[in-house]
């Protein structure tokens, strides 16, 4: 199989690669190296392409969708408690507004 070939992926991960290219483009990153990216996420994700088989080409997980906790938890160490604390009362805030408005609906 030449190198490029994509013959060997599922339809599922076909979607999911041209779902995450959508995002680069959407951002400004050339159509190339969208694709470029968006196959190397597949790759990272699942392991390369799958074959159908029992117990084979099954989960196709998020992976690379989880590194948000950690940066978020990066983020948030990086800031003093006052600013932890004032962004918390402002998300309760905004919660508790948003609760109102929706329970008079």
């Amino acid at each position: 199989m030449p190198r490029g070939d994509k013959s060997a992926y599922t339809d599922k991960q076909e979607r999911k690669a041209d779902h995450i290219a959508e995002g680069y483009e959407d951002r400004g990153v050339s159509e190339k190296e969208a694709e470029r990216r968006a196959w190397a996420t597949v790759n990272k994700d699942d392991g390369g392409g799958k074959k159908s088989g029992s117990g084979r080409g099954k989960d196709t997980g998020h992976p690379a969708a989880h590194k948000g906790g950690e940066k978020g938890g990066k983020a948030a160490a990086s800031r003093s408690a006052a600013e932890r604390s004032a962004s918390a009362k402002k998300g309760a805030a905004t919660r508790k507004r948003n609760a109102e408005s929706h329970a008079s609906h």
